[in-house]
């Protein structure tokens, strides 16, 4: 089964007073459809840069990035933003909706790139499965904090991604609400999807299939155990 998400030796340099710091330090992952894979370590370890690299959103220094067998960064940016619109999914920790938009047109903010041809219909349709059927007109100062991740969440799914992004997804959130959040980034990964998310919570990173520990931009430890 080929991967869905393949890094090779990622590297990834910032400029700190001069002194060139390297986030991300030749990391290789690969994520197969059907797979949750959490990345772990402490802040400032590399896992945020890890995911916006492998997500299309942070040109290299060096290293590949592979999505569903296509090198991303080979791409023009133009054909970069429409293959990320169609094929990865982004689920933030601070939500990044727009705040003057409703829910139904927050959710719909993947297809300014790529437009399927069902894309109002399901809009409303994944608000109305994420418990957000009240709320379709809402502005996101009027929805509680669960509320706001779940518009986002809706918002990954929009296109019918291969691959999911998701940074501190419950970071804001209540049991419940996280509960909801992971139990639907399950569903997407029982249909055959795959998900790389960064987490500080042990009860997260427990559902997921692999974890990755990261350590001053490189991995240090694989865990292959599969959780309950």
């Amino acid at each position: 089964m080929k991967p869905l998400l393949e890094t090779d030796n990622l590297i990834v340099e910032y400029s700190a007073v001069g002194t060139p710091v390297r986030a991300l330090d030749g990391v290789s992952i690969s994520i197969k459809p059907g797979e949750m894979v959490a990345v772990q370590g402490p802040s400032g370890c590399g896992k945020s840069t890890l995911l916006f690299a492998s997500g299309g959103l942070l040109f290299p220094d060096d290293g590949r990035v592979s999505v569903k067998g296509v090198d991303i960064y080979t791409l023009s940016q133009e054909e970069r933003v429409c293959f990320r619109a169609k094929e990865i999914g982004f689920v933030f920790q601070q939500f990044h909706l727009i705040p003057y938009l409703n829910v139904v047109d927050n959710i719909l903010l993947p297809t300014i790139a790529w437009r399927p041809e069902d894309e109002p219909q399901r809009a409303v349709e994944l608000a109305e499965r994420l418990g957000l059927s009240k709320r379709l007109k809402h502005t996101p100062s009027e929805l509680s904090t669960g509320e706001r991740q779940r518009v986002g969440l809706a918002r990954a799914l929009l296109n019918r991604p291969s691959l999911i992004l998701a940074d501190e997804p419950t970071g804001n959130l209540d049991a419940d609400n996280a509960g909801v959040v992971m139990d639907e980034l399950g569903k997407f990964v029982a249909d055959g999807g795959g998900v790389l998310i960064v987490t500080h919570d042990e009860k997260i990173a427990a559902r997921a299939g692999r974890r990755i520990s990261m350590c001053g931009g490189r991995i240090v430890a694989y865990n292959t155990k599969s959780f309950v």
